[in-house]
């Protein structure tokens, strides 16, 4: 097989779970005893998301969902990201938000995100690489990132996240 066309299989693959997710997310909904809420808003193209996550005492994610409304981009991305930290301490949680979008902005190949980012967070990561094909369009990165940022917006205590400023 010819880098070329392995390259087509592994963005075709990525597409479909993208997709996936787009279609039929996971954790969408609200924790109703949540510990954090933010609201999360990119002004340019209309996405939104609001995250609510429940912390136990040790920092630990005991359940987070999402709702929002959005490009397949934006969903998928707000599902992978429930699937991903349920579980994780908030400190990991922190390391992981810096990862994909490292992983949505820079060449960083599937590989060397995993072996970069991958102490601690192993196979949580492998689903994530699906988000690396945002790079080739730069203006979907926001879409990506927004319900991360959004995360990382609750996490630090505050209602609200915006893709801007």
């Amino acid at each position: 097989m010819q880098a070329a066309e392995k390259d087509e299989d592994i963005l075709s693959l990525y597409q479909k779970i993208i997709l996936d997710h787009g279609k039929s997310p996971r954790n969408a909904g609200v924790v109703e005893q949540h510990d954090c809420r933010s609201e999360g808003k990119n002004p340019l193209c209309g996405d939104r998301v609001t995250v609510t996550v429940a912390i136990d005492d040790e920092g630990q994610v005991l359940d987070l969902k999402f709702d929002g409304k959005g490009c397949a981009i934006s969903i998928a991305s707000a599902s992978m990201m429930t699937e991903a930290v349920r579980g994780l301490r908030t400190d990991d949680v922190r390391k992981l938000i810096q990862a994909v979008a490292k992983l949505c902005k820079e060449e960083l190949s599937p590989d060397q995100f995993i072996a970069e980012y991958g102490d601690g967070l192993g196979a949580r990561l492998e689903p994530l690489t699906a988000l690396s094909g945002v790079r080739q369009f730069p203006a979907r990165f926001k879409c990506a990132n927004l319900p991360w940022h959004t995360l990382l917006s609750c996490l630090d205590g505050s209602d609200s996240a915006t893709t801007e400023g």
